[in-house]
Protein backbone atom coordinates (compact mmCIF):
# COMPACT_ATOMS: atom_id res chain seq x y z
CA UNK A 1 0.00 0.00 0.00
CA UNK A 2 1.34 3.47 -1.37
CA UNK A 3 2.19 5.99 1.80
CA UNK A 4 -0.11 8.87 2.46
CA UNK A 5 2.86 11.36 2.71
CA UNK A 6 5.01 12.97 0.23
CA UNK A 7 9.13 12.37 0.51
CA UNK A 8 10.71 13.60 3.59
CA UNK A 9 13.73 13.68 5.71
CA UNK A 10 13.55 9.78 6.50
CA UNK A 11 12.97 8.74 2.58
CA UNK A 12 16.58 7.58 1.05
CA UNK A 13 18.75 9.79 -0.97
CA UNK A 14 17.78 7.71 -3.96
CA UNK A 15 14.31 7.93 -3.47
CA UNK A 16 14.53 12.30 -3.26
CA UNK A 17 16.73 11.93 -6.71
CA UNK A 18 13.79 10.54 -8.15
CA UNK A 19 11.30 13.18 -6.68
CA UNK A 20 13.51 16.05 -7.43
CA UNK A 21 13.91 14.42 -11.42
CA UNK A 22 10.46 15.43 -12.57
CA UNK A 23 10.45 18.13 -14.74
CA UNK A 24 6.61 17.43 -15.97
CA UNK A 25 3.40 16.89 -13.71
CA UNK A 26 0.59 15.54 -15.71
CA UNK A 27 -2.97 16.20 -13.86
CA UNK A 28 -6.21 13.89 -14.99
CA UNK A 29 -9.04 16.74 -15.07
CA UNK A 30 -12.41 15.27 -13.22
CA UNK A 31 -11.76 13.75 -10.12
CA UNK A 32 -8.05 15.21 -9.63
CA UNK A 33 -8.47 19.28 -9.82
CA UNK A 34 -12.32 18.26 -9.58
CA UNK A 35 -14.14 16.61 -6.97
CA UNK A 36 -15.58 14.55 -9.96
CA UNK A 37 -18.85 16.25 -10.14
CA UNK A 38 -20.68 18.14 -12.58
CA UNK A 39 -23.25 20.58 -12.35
CA UNK A 40 -25.38 21.03 -15.21
CA UNK A 41 -28.08 23.65 -16.20
CA UNK A 42 -31.31 23.62 -18.52
CA UNK A 43 -29.01 24.66 -20.92
CA UNK A 44 -26.58 21.47 -21.34
CA UNK A 45 -23.86 24.03 -19.86
CA UNK A 46 -21.25 22.38 -17.12
CA UNK A 47 -19.76 23.53 -14.26
CA UNK A 48 -16.92 22.52 -11.81
CA UNK A 49 -15.85 22.79 -8.51
CA UNK A 50 -12.05 23.60 -8.36
CA UNK A 51 -10.07 24.50 -5.23
CA UNK A 52 -7.91 27.82 -5.09
CA UNK A 53 -5.05 25.95 -3.30
CA UNK A 54 -4.75 23.71 -6.40
CA UNK A 55 -4.05 26.98 -8.29
CA UNK A 56 -1.69 28.49 -5.87
CA UNK A 57 0.24 25.11 -5.78
CA UNK A 58 0.55 24.79 -9.89
CA UNK A 59 1.76 28.86 -9.67
CA UNK A 60 4.53 27.82 -7.66
CA UNK A 61 5.83 25.06 -9.68
CA UNK A 62 5.72 26.68 -12.79
CA UNK A 63 7.95 28.98 -10.80
CA UNK A 64 10.11 26.32 -9.52
CA UNK A 65 10.78 26.02 -13.74
CA UNK A 66 8.32 22.78 -13.83
CA UNK A 67 5.84 22.07 -16.40
CA UNK A 68 2.60 21.33 -15.43
CA UNK A 69 -0.34 19.70 -17.78
CA UNK A 70 -3.64 18.96 -17.86
CA UNK A 71 -4.21 15.64 -19.92
CA UNK A 72 -8.08 14.77 -19.95
CA UNK A 73 -10.11 11.90 -22.10
CA UNK A 74 -12.75 14.39 -22.65
CA UNK A 75 -13.19 17.53 -24.49
CA UNK A 76 -15.28 20.52 -22.55
CA UNK A 77 -14.99 24.17 -22.18
CA UNK A 78 -14.44 24.21 -18.74
CA UNK A 79 -11.38 22.94 -18.92
CA UNK A 80 -9.91 24.73 -21.08
CA UNK A 81 -11.61 27.91 -18.91
CA UNK A 82 -9.96 26.52 -15.25
CA UNK A 83 -6.02 25.38 -17.63
CA UNK A 84 -6.10 29.30 -19.34
CA UNK A 85 -6.98 30.93 -15.44
CA UNK A 86 -3.86 29.02 -14.10
CA UNK A 87 -1.16 29.68 -17.08
CA UNK A 88 -1.53 25.77 -18.28
CA UNK A 89 -2.00 23.61 -21.44
CA UNK A 90 -4.89 21.21 -21.28
CA UNK A 91 -4.48 18.45 -23.75
CA UNK A 92 -8.21 16.99 -24.25
CA UNK A 93 -10.46 14.56 -26.01
CA UNK A 94 -7.66 11.85 -25.65
CA UNK A 95 -8.95 8.37 -25.79
CA UNK A 96 -5.56 6.80 -25.50
CA UNK A 97 -4.06 8.91 -22.50
CA UNK A 98 -0.67 6.93 -22.75
CA UNK A 99 0.04 7.21 -26.32
CA UNK A 100 -0.85 11.38 -25.50
CA UNK A 101 1.06 11.24 -22.55
CA UNK A 102 4.45 9.59 -24.30
CA UNK A 103 3.90 12.21 -27.34
CA UNK A 104 3.99 15.13 -24.81
CA UNK A 105 6.93 13.68 -23.01
CA UNK A 106 8.92 13.37 -26.54
CA UNK A 107 7.68 16.97 -27.54
CA UNK A 108 9.86 17.96 -24.24
CA UNK A 109 12.39 15.69 -24.74
CA UNK A 110 11.62 14.08 -21.20
CA UNK A 111 12.06 10.39 -20.59
CA UNK A 112 9.28 8.33 -17.94
CA UNK A 113 11.65 8.99 -14.75
CA UNK A 114 10.93 12.96 -15.18
CA UNK A 115 7.38 12.65 -14.94
CA UNK A 116 4.97 12.97 -12.60
CA UNK A 117 1.34 11.92 -13.03
CA UNK A 118 -1.49 12.12 -10.46
CA UNK A 119 -4.85 10.04 -11.47
CA UNK A 120 -8.32 8.86 -10.35
CA UNK A 121 -9.63 6.41 -12.25
CA UNK A 122 -9.02 3.57 -13.97
CA UNK A 123 -8.55 5.39 -17.28
CA UNK A 124 -5.31 6.70 -15.85
CA UNK A 125 -4.16 2.92 -15.05
CA UNK A 126 -2.03 3.08 -18.16
CA UNK A 127 -0.30 6.45 -17.59
CA UNK A 128 0.37 5.43 -14.11
CA UNK A 129 1.99 2.67 -15.18
CA UNK A 130 3.91 4.38 -17.67
CA UNK A 131 4.89 7.56 -15.54
CA UNK A 132 7.93 7.39 -13.42
CA UNK A 133 6.23 8.99 -10.48
CA UNK A 134 2.52 7.95 -9.93
CA UNK A 135 0.43 9.48 -7.76
CA UNK A 136 -3.07 9.43 -6.49
CA UNK A 137 -5.48 11.24 -4.93
CA UNK A 138 -7.16 10.21 -1.52
CA UNK A 139 -10.59 9.06 -3.12
CA UNK A 140 -9.09 7.60 -6.21
CA UNK A 141 -10.22 4.08 -6.76
CA UNK A 142 -8.76 1.34 -5.20
CA UNK A 143 -7.15 -0.27 -8.16
CA UNK A 144 -5.63 3.55 -9.03
CA UNK A 145 -4.58 3.40 -5.18
CA UNK A 146 -2.51 0.67 -5.34
CA UNK A 147 -0.40 1.32 -7.97
CA UNK A 148 0.43 5.25 -6.76
CA UNK A 149 4.00 5.61 -5.86
CA UNK A 150 1.94 8.60 -3.46
CA UNK A 151 -1.43 8.45 -2.06
CA UNK A 152 -2.37 12.07 -1.03
CA UNK A 153 -4.65 12.92 2.57
CA UNK A 154 -7.01 15.53 0.04
CA UNK A 155 -9.33 14.76 -2.48
CA UNK A 156 -9.74 15.30 -5.69
CA UNK A 157 -11.25 18.87 -6.11
CA UNK A 158 -10.02 19.76 -2.38
CA UNK A 159 -6.28 20.33 -2.45
CA UNK A 160 -5.04 16.92 -3.39
CA UNK A 161 -2.89 18.80 -6.36
CA UNK A 162 -1.58 21.44 -4.11
CA UNK A 163 -0.18 18.31 -1.66
CA UNK A 164 1.56 16.91 -4.67
CA UNK A 165 2.93 20.49 -5.33
CA UNK A 166 4.13 20.90 -1.31
CA UNK A 167 5.87 17.40 -2.07
CA UNK A 168 7.29 18.26 -5.22
CA UNK A 169 8.48 21.75 -3.76
CA UNK A 170 10.07 20.17 -0.52
CA UNK A 171 11.74 17.40 -3.22
CA UNK A 172 13.33 20.23 -4.22
CA UNK A 173 14.17 21.85 -1.09
CA UNK A 174 11.74 24.76 -1.60
CA UNK A 175 9.00 25.28 0.28
CA UNK A 176 6.29 27.89 0.43
CA UNK A 177 4.43 29.37 2.88
CA UNK A 178 1.39 27.12 3.32
CA UNK A 179 -0.45 29.62 5.16
CA UNK A 180 -0.84 32.33 2.43
CA UNK A 181 -3.68 30.49 0.27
Amino acid sequence: MSSPTGPDAADDPHHLAQWRAIALLVLDFDGVLTDNRVLVDETGREAVWCHRGDGWGIARLREAGLTVVVLSTETNPVVSARCRKLGIRAIQGQADKEAALVALAAELELNPAQVAYVGNDVNDLTCLAWAGLPLAVADAEASVRAVARRVTTRRGGYGAVREVADWLLAARGTAFDSHST
